[in-house]
């Protein structure tokens, strides 16, 4: 079978520059890897690639190329690379610039962020309050100061992958040499060797305890909001900062009161006789009991506002309002004399709920009509 053209395997022009020829090399050769690529061609195909690149991103190679393409007895199939390709990790190291997507296993890298939740009264929300909680979190040994060592010892750097923490495995296949980069089992990816580990630890550079913590809840919280506490999450890795603490609050419902943002609302029943003559009645709120003119010829469902009674912003910006909404309650088992009264009540007021009557169906009429 003919080798085909490689500036047609890498599709590029035959005076394509040296980086459009880097471009099209790494775009297929991600394509066709066989770490990525489970097709049973890949394998042919990546070598294909690899071949055409090794000879035209040789200035050499490639004019050599171009004057006796595949015939020449001394060119052979790709340029003398067929047979010898990097493992996936070395195809990111060129797409990166050359290791530079690698993690220093020694470099300080800051610790996990730890989450909370805690369960609060509606009114501690509402008012805020400090409280202490008991946290269990990873933090630095104080025998080793988060070394791993004994006192008095230090990490050594691992000799088989001298402190890179990795070790490149080169394995011959039929398709040529891979080379793969695998983390070094010796030190386990950290490139140090702890020849004495610490009594206290045991090698971890970090210890598991129950810390405790005054924790202040602002006035305003509300429920599903959180807030940070910098620096008390997991200890950092390698001398690195340690995370934060995320509190979730919980807040319990009331059994009187809702909040809708910064506004508190409740619900007031009302007599018959209060909603028609009109009075003046005493409603809780979250700061105590305050006064509340209802006018006479009150609807059940009218509502009543509060102003400055509601939850304190969270953020100081004032303070919301309380809702209050009156539902008329019908009185039940009426005494004989109570239901002469209404019925002597209904025959005077006939008119007047006649009218409110006709007027109301009036409307609903004219909704239906479209007016």
């Amino acid at each position: 079978m003919s080798k085909r053209d490689f500036y047609e395997v890498l599709g590029v022009d035959k005076n394509a520059s040296e980086d459009e020829i880097k471009k099209a090399y790494r775009k297929l050769a991600r394509k066709y890897h066989p770490d990525v690529n489970k097709a049973a061609d890949a394998e042919e195909k990546f070598k294909e690639v690899k071949s055409a690149y090794d000879t035209l991103s040789d200035s050499q190679k490639r004019a050599h190329y171009d004057q006796f393409g595949h015939t020449d007895p001394n060119q052979g199939f790709g340029g003398g690379g067929a047979g010898d390709f990097g493992g996936f990790g070395d195809i990111f190291d060129m797409f990166f610039g050359g290791g530079g997507g690698r993690r220093n296993p020694n470099a300080p890298r800051q610790g996990a962020d730890l989450q909370y939740t805690m369960t609060i009264d509606f009114k501690e929300a509402v008012f805020g309050k400090e409280t202490e909680i008991e946290i269990p979190r990873e933090e630095t040994c104080s025998t080793c100061t988060g070394t791993g060592a004994k006192p008095g010892t230090k990490p050594e750097t691992c000799s088989h992958c001298g402190g890179s923490g990795q070790l490149n495995v080169e394995q011959n296949t039929p398709f040529g040499r891979i080379v793969n980069r695998r983390i070094c089992q010796h030190c386990s990816g950290t490139g140090k060797f702890i020849k004495e580990k610490c009594t206290t630890c045991g090698g971890d550079g970090t210890i598991r305890k129950r810390k405790k913590l005054k924790v202040r809840i602002p006035a305003g919280i509300d429920h599903g909001q959180q807030i940070r506490h910098t620096g008390q999450g997991e200890a950092g890795v390698n001398g690195g900062p340690p995370g934060d603490l995320y509190i979730v609050f919980n807040v319990k419902p009331h059994e009187f009161f809702t909040r809708s943002g910064d506004d508190i609302y409740c619900d007031m029943p009302i007599t018959f006789v209060q909603a028609a003559l009109g009075d003046e009645i005493e409603v809780p709120t979250l700061q105590g009991k305050v006064k509340l003119k209802i006018p006479a010829g009150t609807q059940t469902g009218s509502s009543f506002r509060l102003r400055g009674k509601g939850v304190p912003n969270i953020h100081g910006h004032g303070q919301g309002d309380q809702h209050v909404k009156v539902k008329v309650i019908t009185p039940k088992n009426l005494s004989d004399k109570q239901k002469d009264l209404l019925r002597e009540f209904g025959k005077l007021s006939g008119s007047e709920v006649d009218e409110q009557h006709d007027n109301f169906f009036a409307k609903v009429k004219r909704a239906f009509k479209g007016d």
